[in-house]
């Protein structure tokens, strides 16, 4: 499944799948908002699928916006693999 971006109330809503397949194009999408906004939230609830470069992206927009002293948020309640990896960072 494909990834789409849908933009509500200021906040960009992701649905779909967030793979090696889309995060290309999804971290040159974000770099370009992070730097034109500077406060970008992200709600990932509609999230099906994330794998390991999913994960990597995230923390990459992460740091790309605190390096361009920027916000980037991540909300809502969606795959687990992101909250699971975020844990094993902490523990580490």
């Amino acid at each position: 499944m494909a990834l789409q971006i849908l933009e509500k109330n200021g906040t960009f809503e992701l649905k779909g799948s967030l793979t090696s397949h889309t995060t290309k194009s999804f971290v040159n999408h974000f770099e370009h908002l992070i730097k034109a906004l500077n406060d970008v939230t992200v709600n990932i609830d509609r999230v099906d699928v994330i794998d390991v470069r999913g994960v990597e992206a995230l923390k990459g927009l992460l740091n790309f916006a605190l390096i361009s002293n920027n916000a980037f948020s991540i909300i809502g309640d969606g795959c687990k693999d992101i909250y699971d990896d975020y844990r094993t960072s902490l523990a580490a």
